[in-house]
C-alpha cells in the first residue's frame, strides 16, 4: 500500500518554513525528519505515525484514533499511530504534527555524516 500523497503534501505545507526538515522514505511511507530525528511519517500501512516520546505514550493512547505503533510484531516505544479520522481536519493534523515537533525539540540536534567528516577534516588541518 502506498502512503497518502495528499496527507504528505499537507504536512509539507505545515513544515515549509522550517529549514531543519528533510524527507526520507521509511517504513513503507514518507518520514519527515526534523533536526535529524524522526518526527512524523505518512505510513504506507495507513495512518500517520507521530513521535510523542516514551513519557507521553500512555496518555496519548487514551485519545481517540491513537494506538501503539507495531512493526514486525514489536511495539515502537514513544510513537503513536493515528487513524485518518484523527487528522482529517486541518486542526486535527496540526495537533498531531505539533505534538511530534514539541517532542523532537527536546532532543539534541543530530549532526549528519557529512558534517562530521567536514569537522574531522578541519581538525586534521590544524
Amino acid at each position: 500500500m502506498a502512503y497518502d500523497e495528499e496527507v504528505a503534501e499537507r504536512i509539507r505545507a505545515m513544515l515549509a518554513r522550517r529549514s531543519d526538515v528533510r524527507e526520507q522514505k521509511l517504513f513503507g511511507g514518507l518520514c519527515f525528519m526534523v533536526q535529524g530525528h524522526m518526527c512524523c511519517a505518512v505510513s504506507g500501512h495507513g495512518g500517520l505515525l507521530v513521535r510523542v516520546g516514551p513519557d507521553a505514550a500512555s496518555a496519548v493512547f487514551r485519545e481517540p484514533h491513537a494506538s501503539p505503533v507495531e512493526m514486525r510484531g514489536r511495539v515502537m516505544g514513544g510513537f503513536a499511530r493515528v487513524a485518518p479520522d484523527g487528522y482529517r481536519t486541518a486542526s486535527g493534523l496540526k495537533k498531531w504534527v505539533t505534538r511530534a515537533l514539541e517532542f523532537v525539540a527536546t532532543l539534541p540536534k543530530k549532526t549528519t555524516k557529512a558534517q562530521t567528516r567536514k569537522t574531522a577534516k578541519a581538525a586534521k588541518k590544524k
